[in-house]
């Protein structure tokens, strides 16, 4: 195991399979809260990571080129899945870039993305479980890259980052889950439709809206920033 943060997320996020991201992140996170990794003051700028680690499948594609399928048959309601499945990947990716990328700043932002991280697999874990319950499984659908692109856009500007990759794009998300869980349970879905309710009550918890970094203000976020330049 590591014994830098820095290196312990850059081990996650260069982790090429589902089944070796998850295990690095949950290793990653456990040594954190028991102390064992540090934060070094004097950390080397991160080196460019370009795309993290990723397996074969699914195959990446423009927005414009994936199908549209309604919940109305097991397959749409599987390729539904399958999309929030992978915004759950991408999101365990976004959370060690957010605490190997950015350095300098306090400890709090550091914990608050490994806890984030943590989170992100648990819930990736629980849905490609239901994926599979329904016969499919993580890579049977295309994707889209857009909230890792946004990631690379915005990766010499800490601020812009937290603005616009977790506040908007991330976010965006958590509004919509509500209807998500309404639609999936008129259609008989009640498995899917509790897993989303577990995911936005983990997101809108109010024991994480003060620390959360998806909730910060921008002037938190300048604060931090400028205190790390």
């Amino acid at each position: 195991m590591p014994n830098s943060l820095f290196t312990a997320a850059r081990v996650a996020l260069d982790a090429m399979t589902p089944e070796a991201k998850l295990a690095a992140t949950f290793a990653a996170a456990e040594a954190f809260a028991r102390g064992e990794l540090s934060i070094p003051d004097d950390a080397a700028a991160p080196e460019p990571i370009r795309m993290p680690g990723r397996p074969v499948r699914p195959a990446l594609v423009p927005t414009r080129n994936l199908p549209q399928r309604g919940l109305g048959s097991e397959e749409g309601r599987a390729a539904f899945v399958h999309a929030i499945t992978h915004i759950e990947f991408n999101a365990i990716d976004l959370a060690w870039d957010a605490a190997y990328r950015f350095r300098g700043l306090p400890r709090e932002y550091y914990a608050d993305w490994v806890s984030v991280a943590s989170d992100e697999a648990r819930h990736f874990a629980m849905l490609r479980g239901r994926l599979q319950q329904m016969g499919f499984d993580y890579g049977d659908f295309d994707a889209h890259n857009g909230l890792w692109e946004m990631a690379e856009k915005t990766a010499d500007d800490g601020l812009a980052r937290m603005a616009l990759v977790p506040r908007v794009l991330e976010a965006r998300g958590l509004d919509v889950t509500p209807g998500m869980i309404t639609k999936l349970r008129s259609q008989g879905d009640a498995e899917t439709a509790a897993i989303l309710e577990v995911i936005l009550a983990e997101g809108l918890s109010p024991e994480r809206a003060g620390n959360n970094p998806r909730r910060l203000t921008r002037d938190d976020l300048r604060e931090m920033l400028l205190r790390a330049s």
